[in-house]
């Protein structure tokens, strides 16, 4: 069995990975595997930035295949943020609930008609014997006035998908990684994966 590394300790991330891959004959493991791996600074400007430097610096340690994900929420109406600080929006330690508050009270004057916005996802795959290449995906949609729905996780209850009628919370794990940022940008690479997993 091939195996990747999922240069992640987020359990929501892991458990879609592993769900994403689960068609493949691939071991997922993850960073939840090797507590003993300090957490990496990300400090780029753009998702890519930090999902290379995140892959490449695992990739490095262990000499194999790393995957690695940044992704997060863009509002138009708040100028591209939450954006790459999207985990700890509301600061210090990430807090889903709190960044969704923030979110909901900076938004709180906006109209419905201008509360577009999506999931951002880039996926960075390194190996140190291959250049890392970058996968992005992205999900439309627009912003709740309230939290809805007690699936998922970071921002997906205050993510409502127009075409579906639901939150991201509200979607079965099947029916989010069909329509996912993260599953788009997961497709991409997959559409290249025998050179990528080994």
């Amino acid at each position: 069995m091939n195996e990747i590394i999922i240069a992640t300790k987020n359990i929501g991330k892991v458990n879609e990975f592993v769900q994403l891959f689960s068609e493949f004959n691939v071991k997922v493991r993850s960073l939840l595997d090797y507590p003993e791996i300090p957490d990496i600074i990300e400090d780029g400007q753009t998702f890519a930035d930090n999902a290379v430097k995140k892959a490449e610096t695992i990739s490095q340690v262990f000499g194999q295949t790393v995957i690695a994900d940044d992704s997060g929420l863009i509002v138009d109406a708040l100028d591209g943020r939450p954006g790459v600080y999207s985990a700890r929006y509301a600061g210090g330690e990430k807090n889903d609930v709190a960044n969704n508050e923030k979110v909901l009270k900076e938004l709180i004057d906006i109209p419905d008609s201008d509360r577009n916005a999506r999931f951002f996802c880039a996926i960075a795959v390194a190996n140190p014997l291959i250049k890392t290449k970058v996968f992005e995906g992205i999900c439309e949609g627009y912003i709740t006035r309230e939290a809805r729905g007690d699936n998922g996780f970071g921002y997906d209850p205050i993510m409502f998908l127009p075409e579906i009628g639901k939150t991201m919370a509200e979607l079965s794990s099947e029916e989010k990684n069909k329509l996912s940022h993260r599953s788009a940008a997961l497709r991409k690479l997959l559409e290249e994966k025998n050179e990528w997993i080994g």
